[in-house]
């Protein structure tokens, strides 16, 4: 028998609203037909080097706070950066961003970030802009099956 894959979701949750994305993209990375992936949701001040390192791919959700990522998420990216700095090179990876502006500065900081980490996209960054709307859910159950399915199917 073959290990599973893990996909690490890292979402930064602060309120009920992002919550539900959160679930969302783990609802849609657990569909039944990727039986062959693990997935794991945490939150960015509980995550390790040790789950980054651990990890097949990684799903990055956070919400834009004056025009850049959570502290909480920067605060994630501060702690794994070395350790995984030579270790994960070309880990799969997307981004989602619960913006309440424009999601741009948050999207280009952490890019910056990721670029350094080495990290290969899988996805375009999903930014979810404006009032919060239910088609957010679907959004990001889409972009969480896709991260699974990719892993799945050994495209990445």
């Amino acid at each position: 028998m073959t290990a599973k894959k893990k996909l690490l979701i890292v979402a930064h949750m602060p309120s009920a609203n992002t919550q539900l994305l959160a679930e969302a993209a783990l609802r849609g990375a657990s569909h039944p037909d990727f039986d062959s992936v693990q997935v794991k949701l945490t939150q960015p001040l509980k995550t390790t080097a040790d789950d980054v390192l651990d990890c097949d791919a990684i799903l990055l959700g956070t919400t834009e706070n004056f025009g850049y990522m959570s502290g909480a998420m920067k605060d994630f990216f501060d702690r794994i950066y070395y350790p995984c700095l030579e270790h994960t090179e070309a880990l799969p990876y997307s981004i989602f961003i619960r913006a309440g502006i424009d999601g741009s500065g948050t999207k280009q900081a952490m890019e910056k970030i990721i670029t350094g980490l080495r990290w290969k996209a899988v996805h375009q960054t999903v930014i979810l802009q404006g009032d919060y709307q239910s088609s957010f859910l679907q959004e990001v159950e889409e972009l969480g099956m896709t991260m699974a399915a990719g892993l799945d199917a050994g495209i990445f």
